[in-house]
């Protein structure tokens, strides 16, 4: 009978493998410094009712959509100086987020306005931030990911456990980071100097300490271009199977979405004039940290596409419980311990990351059943699609949902805040609703379908 592996033994990972992780905790912390609050960023700079949101969605359909691009750039040129050239650009595109205020004489208004009042010099400047912040956080998860699958050593389950742990250690970090800062300052423009900083810190420790890991695939492989990569989209969306898929399940990231774009938008707007949305939105990785074992252990052995469907539908029922606070006495104003508009999104943001650890990681596997034998490489490589286009519909169909449904007949009171008429503001978060809990619908109707077609 074999000894008990050592902790030092258990946990034993090349020194590439805990530098990849730390180079992953600074990104996550400076993305996630800035992502709670750059809707209202946005609005207060003058970007109006509905291009703050659209500009975040382009944001987040980068992220998710370039990783097929750039993971191939990364094969080819080498993880380290991938993950360099990636710090190099989030640098300059959070500097360029916060510029309109720093260099370019812009105030932010104490509340956004519906109509569009940035001109040239803001609007270009942040076009070239969501482009650069883009394109840069597309490089880092392949270069990351592929490091992890290259030195896990042959214990892939701790390796990638301890990644998604640090994924979400650095959005923590990051939002409690951004909070001390921004209100000890009081000055919502310098999250943005926390994302350059840890930007920085991330590049200092990849120049310094990051080195390529040996490749664990056969060398005599040849490797796709960029070229043959995004050609590969047309080959995958040829699939019928996979193109239903991608539009029915893209209805849980277009409600995991508004977690960035209505649910920032409804607390600054509707709640509170100075809401803590960075430690709101930690609800989401803590609950994540503290249930991802029981969850995993106890519904592990479900269906994936069972799985999927019921964290679609916990996701849907999250928008729901907004309605209670709007017919309470005092409304959503009222206080316990929080204004109870901003206490129920918390809770909001807790569900919606019950359902992620339902439907998200099973995703891959379904995606993975979903391909033609031989080509599950390909397909997997494309999974990100539907948070792509999730994310993309998201933004603009979620800042319209706000303004012309819930904010309809709403009266704007002398604090700045607005009051809504709550029949309105329910018909907002009930089709909130109603589409998650359609798009589960759909999911299981797309897998009657499916087992019909086998």
């Amino acid at each position: 009978m074999s000894a008990k592996p050592t902790f030092r033994e258990k946990y034993a990972f090349p020194s590439s493998f805990w530098n990849a992780n730390v180079t992953e905790l600074f990104e996550r912390a400076a993305y996630y410094s800035m992502a709670s609050f750059i809707v209202i960023y946005l609005g207060r700079l003058g970007l109006g009712d509905y291009w703050p949101s659209t500009l975040n969605g382009v944001l987040w359909f980068l992220v998710y959509f370039l990783p097929i691009l750039s993971g191939t750039v990364a094969d080819q040129i080498g993880f380290r100086r991938s993950l360099l050239l990636a710090c190099v650009l989030l640098v300059g595109g959070y500097f360029l987020m916060g510029y309109p205020v720093w260099f370019g004489g812009q105030t932010l208004a104490l509340q956004a306005g519906k109509d569009v009042t940035a001109g040239s010099a803001v609007m270009v400047p942040v076009a070239a931030a969501i482009l650069l912040i883009g394109i840069g956080g597309s490089f880092v998860k392949p270069c990351i990911a592929g490091t992890v699958q290259r030195t896990h050593l042959g214990k892939a389950t701790l390796a990638f456990g301890i990644f998604y742990t640090v994924i979400n250690m650095g959005s923590v970090f990051g939002r409690l980071t951004a909070f001390f800062v921004r209100t000890k300052l009081g000055r919502l423009d310098t999250i943005f100097i926390v994302s350059m900083i840890a930007s920085v810190l991330a590049f200092l420790t990849v120049l310094l300490r990051y080195r390529d890991p040996e490749a664990a695939v056969d060398p005599a492989k040849p490797k796709r271009s960029v070229s043959e990569v995004f050609f590969g989209i047309f080959k995958v969306l040829g699939s019928g199977r996979f193109s239903m898929f991608l539009v029915v399940s893209s209805g849980f990231y277009f409600i995991y979405n508004q977690v960035y774009n209505v649910l920032p938008l409804y607390v600054k707007k509707t709640v509170e004039l100075s809401p803590a949305m960075d430690l709101y939105t930690m609800a989401n990785p803590l609950t994540i940290v503290l249930f991802q074992l029981a969850i995993t252990k106890a519904f592990g052995k479900l269906p994936p596409i069972k799985s999927i469907i019921v964290g679609t539908v916990i996701i849907g029922l999250a928008m729901l419980i907004n309605v209670a606070p709007l017919f309470m006495a005092g409304g959503v104003t009222a206080r316990v311990l929080l204004p109870v508009g901003s206490l129920f999104i918390v809770m909001t943001v807790a569900l919606i990351a019950f359902g992620e650890l339902f439907a998200a990681a099973r995703l891959y596997e379904y995606i993975g059943s979903l391909a033609p034998k031989g080509q599950e490489g390909l397909f997997l490589g494309y999974a990100n699609l539907p948070m792509a286009l999730g994310s993309l519909v998201g933004g603009p169909a979620g800042a319209w949902i706000f303004n012309r449904i819930m904010c309809a007949g709403a009266v704007k009171l002398p604090s700045g805040l607005l009051r809504l008429d709550p029949k309105a503001a329910a018909a907002g978060w009930i089709l909130l609703t109603l589409f998650g809990l359609g798009s589960a619908l759909s999911l299981w109707f797309y897998n009657r379908w499916l087992q019909r077609q086998s």
